[in-house]
């Protein structure tokens, strides 16, 4: 082999079968003389290169490379070894990447791309069908999600049972206090009234006024009531006929009528609006204290009530209030179980048409809850004997994303001007009375006043009724932020009422039972019927409703109905989905190798030379110009390798 390679025969490549020793004795006794301690001797110039170019071929090889010794030609890698799998290895092409895909996968439908492709008809109409498919697919996935964004709830009732505490009762005499340090101010807006009511009526109030007021010591304060917003008959309004008042603004114009079909409404609405504008001189003039006798007994069961479950405040409406804050618990439902009191209405002071009924207003509400009489309070006649059943339902709300829902006054952007628990309607007023003295510099009487401000009256802001009842009837169109801004409470109850009626004292008990009542209410003759009332409030039943809301679609359930519709239409699992995210990973891989080729090939290209490199092809290495000629696998390898 030796004499071969000195008669400058080409050197053998490496793996070839003479590059192996053969098994004959001419090799042998060449290898004889070293054995025997000879000197050996040293091969010759060529051997040493083929050699040297066998060993770089070999480590090109196992690392994946493609390499060229310095003065000898290229060497190739056996396909042997060129087959081994590599940590990363791509297919060659797309149409190589899809076939692979569509063989190996397990979504249906797609072996049929496949096997059906000597007939191109039937390729088509599977390729057709798949995207079909698809497309049906993402529809329905569409809609599901669609609906998912929206989160709607359903609403899960269940009933429950135990002890409950009795809510908060609040009662009112219907007898509103006239502060004294007003006196002339309401004595000359009842002698305008009664003109007013001569004037389009022609019925005269001045036999029956009252005269609290008389012979009252004191100054005339400076007052001049005005008399430019008139109860008047509106028939030019259309053909009906009409009666109310005309409010302009501060400058005369934009006026509109406050109308009513009803004189009576009309007339009370008129006298309420002057009213409120008197009040509203004299912020004070609700403190005066007021002496009533409205409570004459009190009972739980079989105890008596005390004087620190009541608290008192003056309704400049309903006259004189109480609201019963025992913590009393209802232990089972019925009469045996109730709270029981007597009251006593008194005779209406002042001009009767601040308030027009003979009637005690009740309210029941939740504990620490401010009471809004105007809106969910209700009358009791007096002479009768009222039994109010208690039925208990308590809503818990989702909150974010699902509904619009606050726990307390957090995250709500109106300052509450009640020192109470939340309730929406308890937002409502702060709201609207903030909203009041922005637009027209002073606030309502009726309602609590934010810090600095004052309440209205004609004396400082000439045209505030114009202003509130512009701002009022915007409220009760929705027009306002009033609504958005105050949420309903997340966790909330709310009582059902059930009443029953029957006529108390009865004609046989009446004259002791009034007789006694009457002896407990010093320098006070015995009340007539129509002045006394009993009042019964129990718990129907002790079983409650829980409302509770329930997403509709819950991450679970919105997973198992993406399950259902790829099932349905694909036959596959989440494996499946899997693979198709394989396939995109495989495809942008690929795509972006090839650009790199591209892009190199092009370079290439410009400089006119197979060894030149750039900065985007700097790490290639000399056999760059080769690569289209191998599998994407081995290139990979390759840049994987010289990076």
């Amino acid at each position: 082999m030796l004499q071969k390679l000195k008669r400058g025969g080409p050197p053998p490549r490496s793996g070839s079968p003479r590059s192996r020793p053969e098994q004959g004795a001419e090799e042998r006794p060449a290898l004889e003389p070293h054995r025997a301690g000879n000197e050996p001797t040293a091969p010759p110039p060529r051997l040493r290169a083929a050699a040297a170019a066998v060993s770089v071929s070999k480590m090109a090889v196992e690392g994946g490379l493609w390499a060229a010794s310095a003065s000898g030609p290229a060497v190739h890698a056996t396909p042997e070894q060129s087959h081994t799998e590599r940590l990363v290895e791509l297919p060659a092409s797309f149409r190589e990447l899809l076939t692979f895909f569509c063989t190996n996968t397990t979504i249906h439908g797609t072996i049929r791309l496949v096997c059906s492709s000597p007939n191109r008809l039937k390729k088509v109409s599977w390729g057709l069908l798949l995207l079909g498919t698809l497309g049906v697919f993402s529809w329905q996935l569409g809609l599901l999600l669609e609906q998912y964004w929206c989160y709607p709830v359903i609403m899960a009732v269940s009933v429950h049972s135990e002890s409950k505490i009795f809510p908060s009762v609040t009662l009112c005499d219907m007898n509103p206090q006239r502060p004294r340090s007003l006196r002339y101010h309401l004595e000359a807006l009842d002698a305008f009234a009664q003109e007013s009511i001569y004037s389009l009526y022609k019925f005269n109030f001045k036999e029956g006024r009252d005269t609290l007021f008389t012979n009252v010591p004191g100054p005339e304060p400076p007052f001049k009531l005005d008399r430019g917003i008139r109860l008047q008959r509106l028939r030019h309004l259309g053909n009906q006929h009409k009666v109310g008042f005309k409010l302009c603004n501060s400058t005369g114009g934009d006026c509109f009528y406050r109308t009513y079909s009803s004189g009576v409404t009309a007339a009370q609405e008129w006298y309420h609006f002057h009213y409120m504008d008197i009040l509203g001189l004299m912020p004070t003039a609700g403190e005066d204290s007021h002496q009533s006798h409205f409570v004459l007994s009190c009972r739980y069961g079989s105890k008596d009530c005390q004087a620190k479950h009541f608290r008192t405040f003056h309704h400049p409406t309903y006259g004189s209030c109480y609201t019963f804050e025992g913590v009393c618990a209802a232990q089972h439902p019925g009469i045996t179980h109730k709270i029981s009191l007597v009251l006593r209405t008194e005779p209406q002071v002042g001009f009767p048409l601040l308030s027009t009924k003979a009637d005690i207003k009740v309210m029941i509400h939740g504990h620490n809850h401010t009471p809004f009489l105007e809106h969910r309070g209700f009358s009791v006649r007096p002479g009768t004997e009222t039994t109010i059943g208690i039925r208990e339902d308590e809503v818990r709300r989702l909150g974010s994303p699902y509904s619009r829902c606050t726990d307390g006054s957090e995250g709500v952007d109106v300052r509450l001007l009640y020192n109470s628990s939340y309730t929406r309607q308890a937002c409502l007023v702060s709201c609207f009375q903030q909203l009041m003295v922005e637009n027209c510099s002073c606030g309502y009487f009726l309602h609590p006043l934010p810090a600095g401000a004052q309440y209205c009256s004609r004396a400082r802001h000439s045209a505030w009724g114009h202003c509130f009842y512009r701002l009022h009837q915007a409220l009760e169109d929705h027009r306002l932020s009033c609504d958005s801004r105050c949420p309903r409470p997340c966790r909330e109850t709310s009582y059902k009422l059930s009443a029953r009626t029957s006529r108390w004292p009865s004609a046989k008990s009446a004259n002791w039972i009034l007789g006694v009542l009457g002896e407990q209410t010093p320098h006070q003759s015995p009340s007539p019927r129509s002045h006394v009332a009993k009042v019964n409030i129990l718990y129907q039943e002790l079983n409650y409703r829980m409302v509770d809301e329930a997403p509709v679609y819950s991450v679970p359930q919105l997973l198992s109905a993406t399950g259902s519709l790829w099932s349905l239409w694909f036959g596959s699992s989440v494996l499946s989905v899997l693979e198709l995210l394989e396939l995109l990973l495989d495809a942008t891989a690929l795509a972006l190798l090839l650009g790199f080729r591209w892009l190199c090939g092009a370079q290439v290209s410009q400089r006119g030379t197979s060894t030149a490199s750039g900065p985007a092809c700097s790490h290639a290495g000399p056999g760059a110009g080769t690569l289209k000629s191998e599998p994407l696998g081995t290139q990979w390898g390759l840049w994987t390798a010289s990076s």
